[in-house]
C-alpha cells in the first residue's frame, strides 16, 4: 500500500483538492447586480465547474494552479442556497451553504473601525447601551467576515476569517461601526447586507496600500525606500534575541514588516486575499495614526487618495462609493483640527462622503462608544447616494461668506430646511478675527440658511471658524435632520 502511494505521488496522479480564496465560505453574502468573481487553486489545467442560483460556468486552472470564474450578474435572494464547486480531479465538490445575495461592503481603518461591540472581546471597545444592543442584534439577513489580523513584506493569498451570520450570540465580536451601518442600511433597503471587515489598530493609511502605487509617487516613494532598507537591516543584522518571562519565547528588536505604521504591511496582509471580491464600497474609519506615521498630516491627504484611486482600480468595479468617518473631537494633541482637515479632503474625490462625528467624541478616550451615530451617519450617505432614498445625508456645510460691517455672514448647504443650535442654547464654537489672523470667541446667531458672527473686539473681521479645536465640546450647530456641522475655517492663512 505504502508503495502504491509513493508511486502515485512520483507520478503526479494525487488528485489535489479544489480550494476557495480567503473570502468564500459558508454563510456569506454575494453581491448582487454585477459580475461577481470566484476564484482559487486547484491542479494545473484541472476543470473547476462553479454553480449557484441556475447558473454553471467551468474554467481551466492555469499553470501554477489558480483559477477564477466570474458569475453572471445575481439577482437579490434571502433564499439560503448552496454554492457548488467541483473539479475534474476531484471526488468530492465543495459544498458552501446558506449563501444569500445581496449588498456587500468592505469595512477598513483602524481601532475605531477594528472596536467590538462587546468590552469583553476587546479591552477598549464596547457600543453605549452595550447588553441591549447585543440582546437585539437578531438579524439573520445580515452577515459579517472579519480578517484575522495578518502584516507581511510580500502579497499574500489568504486571510484568515469566515463569514457569521448576525446573531447575539455573534454580535459581540462585530466590528460595531460595520454593524450599525449594516443594521440601519438592511431594515431601509430590505436586502442582504454582508460587511467585509478588514482593519488593525494604530494602522497608518500607507499599511494599506499596495507597494506598486507608493512607488509610481515621487511624494510617497521616499517611505517606501525607507521601509525597505529598515527590513534589509533587520534580515542581515538580527539583532540578538533576549528571553522572556514566558517559557520558549524570546523577544528581539521588532521586524519592520510586523509594524502596522510601515507601508504595504496590511494591504499584502489582509487587503490583497480578498481582491476582487464583489462589493459595493467602502467604509473607513482611520485616525490618530496619520499623525504618527511616516506621512504625517501634510502628506495624508495624498495618501488618502492613493489609496482610493489604487483599490478602485484593483477591484475594477470603476469608482465604487468611498466613505470616511471624520474624527471625533478628543483632547490628544493627534486629533487637531489639521487632522479633519486632512481628511475633508476627501471630498474632492468623486464618489466620496464624510460622516461628521465631532460632537461625539469623549474627551480622554479615541474610541468614543458612540458608534451607533457613526454608523448611521454612514448608511444614510449610502442611502441617499447609492439607493437613492430621499434623505439628508449630510449636516450643514460651509458654503460661503460675506462680510457686513463688523460681522461675517456664513453660508452653508446641507440645512435640511434649518439650522438649528441643537440644546436650543447659544451657538458654541464659532470665532472670528481680523487682519491679524488671532482668533477670538465670538457670537454666533442663526439667520435662515446662514449664521452671523461677530466680537465686538474685532471691527473689521476677515476670516471666521468653527469647532477649530482639539475637543469643541458641546458644538451645536446641527440641521433640521439631526446631523452636525463639520468644523470649517474661511480663511488658509496661518492664525496667531
Amino acid at each position: 500500500m505504502k508503495a502504491l502511494i509513493l508511486t502515485l505521488i512520483l507520478s503526479g496522479s494525487v488528485m489535489a483538492e479544489v480550494k476557495l480564496a480567503s473570502p468564500f465560505t459558508c454563510h456569506m453574502v454575494l453581491q448582487r447586480d454585477m459580475k461577481v468573481p470566484i476564484w482559487g487553486t486547484a491542479d494545473a489545467d484541472e476543470k473547476v465547474t462553479v454553480a449557484f442560483a441556475g447558473q454553471k460556468v467551468s474554467v481551466k486552472a492555469a499553470a501554477n494552479g489558480e483559477w477564477r470564474a466570474d458569475l453572471e450578474p445575481l439577482k437579490t435572494s434571502a433564499d439560503s442556497r448552496d454554492l457548488t464547486i467541483t473539479g475534474s480531479n476531484t471526488e468530492q465538490p465543495l459544498i458552501l451553504d446558506d449563501v444569500l445575495v445581496g449588498e456587500v461592503w468592505l469595512a477598513s481603518g483602524q481601532s475605531n473601525m477594528d472596536f467590538s461591540m462587546s468590552k469583553k472581546v476587546k479591552y477598549f471597545a464596547g457600543v453605549v447601551n452595550e447588553d441591549e444592543e447585543i440582546a437585539a442584534a437578531k438579524f439573520p439577513l445580515i452577515r459579517m467576515f472579519t480578517g484575522t489580523a495578518s502584516k507581511s513584506y510580500t502579497p499574500q493569498s489568504s486571510v484568515g476569517g469566515e463569514w457569521k451570520v448576525c446573531s447575539p450570540e455573534t454580535a459581540p465580536s462585530f466590528s460595531a461601526v460595520g454593524y450599525f451601518f449594516a443594521r440601519d442600511l438592511q431594515k431601509e433597503i430590505q436586502t442582504p447586507v454582508g460587511i467585509v471587515t478588514l482593519a488593525f489598530g494604530a494602522s497608518t493609511a500607507e499599511a494599506w496600500i499596495r507597494r506598486e502605487a507608493l512607488t509610481a509617487d515621487p511624494m510617497l516613494n521616499p517611505m517606501l525606500n525607507r521601509f525597505d532598507t529598515a527590513v534589509h537591516d533587520f534580515l542581515t543584522n538580527p539583532p540578538p534575541l533576549v528571553a522572556s518571562t514566558t517559557p520558549n519565547v524570546k523577544f528581539g528588536s521588532k521586524d519592520p514588516s510586523q509594524d502596522q505604521h510601515n507601508p504595504t504591511v496590511l494591504f499584502n496582509g489582509m487587503i490583497r486575499p480578498v481582491i476582487p471580491f464583489a462589493i459595493r464600497g467602502v467604509i473607513w474609519y482611520q485616525g490618530e495614526s496619520i499623525v504618527g506615521g511616516s506621512t504625517g498630516v501634510a502628506l495624508y491627504p495624498q495618501v488618502q487618495s492613493t489609496l482610493i484611486h489604487d483599490w478602485r482600480q484593483l477591484w475594477g468595479e470603476g469608482n465604487f462609493p468611498f466613505y470616511i468617518v471624520q474624527l471625533a473631537g478628543q483632547e490628544a494633541a493627534s486629533n487637531s483640527p489639521l487632522v479633519r482637515q486632512a481628511q475633508a479632503s476627501v471630498l474632492s474625490l468623486p464618489n466620496t462622503g464624510m460622516a461628521v462625528t465631532t460632537d461625539i467624541g469623549e474627551a480622554k478616550n479615541v474610541h468614543p462608544h458612540n458608534k451607533q451615530d457613526v454608523g448611521n451617519r454612514l448608511a444614510r450617505i449610502a442611502m441617499a447616494n447609492v439607493y437613492e432614498k430621499k434623505i439628508e445625508f449630510s449636516g450643514p456645510v460651509y458654503d460661503s461668506m460675506k462680510i457686513e460691517g463688523n460681522s461675517i455672514r456664513v453660508e452653508f448647504t446641507h440645512t435640511n430646511g434649518e439650522l438649528v443650535a441643537k440644546d436650543g442654547g447659544p451657538l458654541k464654537w464659532f470665532e472670528i478675527a481680523g487682519a491679524d489672523m488671532n482668533f477670538l470667541p465670538a457670537e454666533a446667531k442663526i439667520d435662515g440658511d446662514s449664521v452671523v458672527v461677530s466680537n465686538p473686539q474685532v471691527s473689521t473681521p476677515i476670516a471666521a471658524r468653527y469647532a477649530w479645536v482639539n475637543f469643541p465640546d458641546g458644538c451645536n450647530l446641527f440641521n433640521a435632520a439631526g446631523l452636525p456641522a463639520a468644523q470649517f475655517c474661511t480663511d488658509t492663512r496661518p492664525a496667531n
